[in-house]
């Protein structure tokens, strides 16, 4: 590469003076080059200012002690989609889809997200058809950090960034696993919002902190049928409830 911008500076120096054939031989090759030099800056420049991978940028509560984003919003999954897919099926190592559909219609894709507002580097697109179902949720399973010295003073929020073709009911429902028992927390995201976040206070459930095991969310989709959901982004962060 340096040796290649070397020489045509000293093209640029010697083109005053050169020799009108010469010059007209260098043309093409010159223009050629100006042509493939801009395709690589085109490509460059558009890929830079997309969310790298791997990043983890997100926002984040006063005296927040813990935070994540899920791998389908972080980096590339493998493989980056499925089509027809079933109940039970895993989309990456942290997600999975339930359905009771008796036929499957319905396909998911990891897309690459290109809004100046994304912080997420990917999106995840589901796409429903026909849905002779009568639940359709994404299960996210929260990693062991989520759970390590949580307890009842705690407040676990879920941002998301949500499009939807048709206007659609989508709950969040936090899992807590204790010992024998579940504890369960369900919250509504809120229509029409695309930035919606819902906070799951533990003040209110009967948890034993001394047995937490794992926690998960499910994601569900009411009345999908002929309808696009993309998320954008979906994070988690944990924080103390404020002592008064």
């Amino acid at each position: 590469m340096r040796r290649a911008a070397a020489r045509l500076a000293r093209l640029g120096t010697r083109a005053a003076s050169a020799d009108p054939a010469a010059l007209k031989a260098l043309r093409p090759p010159l223009r050629q080059m100006r042509r493939e030099i801009d395709r690589v800056l085109h490509e460059a420049e558009g890929r830079l200012a997309l969310p790298l991978a791997g990043a983890d940028a997100m926002r984040k509560p006063l005296h927040c002690d813990w935070a994540w984003r899920p791998e389908i919003w972080r980096g590339p999954v493998s493989p980056p989609g499925l089509a027809a897919a079933e109940t039970r099926s895993g989309f990456g190592s942290q997600a999975t889809v339930f359905h009771d559909c008796a036929q499957s219609e319905l396909t998911l894709r990891q897309i690459r997200n290109r809004r100046d507002s994304d912080l997420a580097p990917f999106g995840l697109r589901i796409d429903v058809f026909r849905f002779d179902g009568s639940f359709l949720s994404l299960v996210i399973d929260l990693p062991e950090a989520a759970v390590q010295g949580l307890g009842l003073r705690h407040v676990i929020r879920m941002d998301s960034v949500v499009e939807t073709e048709k206007p659609l009911e989508i709950f969040a429902r936090l899992n807590i696993r204790h010992g024998p028992n579940t504890e369960q927390i369900v919250r509504e995201l809120p229509l029409g919002a695309a930035e919606v976040a819902v906070e799951f206070d533990l003040a209110y459930t009967r948890m034993n902190e001394k047995r937490v095991e794992r926690a998960w969310v499910d994601l569900i989709f009411e009345g999908p049928e002929m309808n696009q959901i993309v998320l954008r982004d979906v994070t988690f962060t944990r924080r103390p409830r404020a002592q008064l």
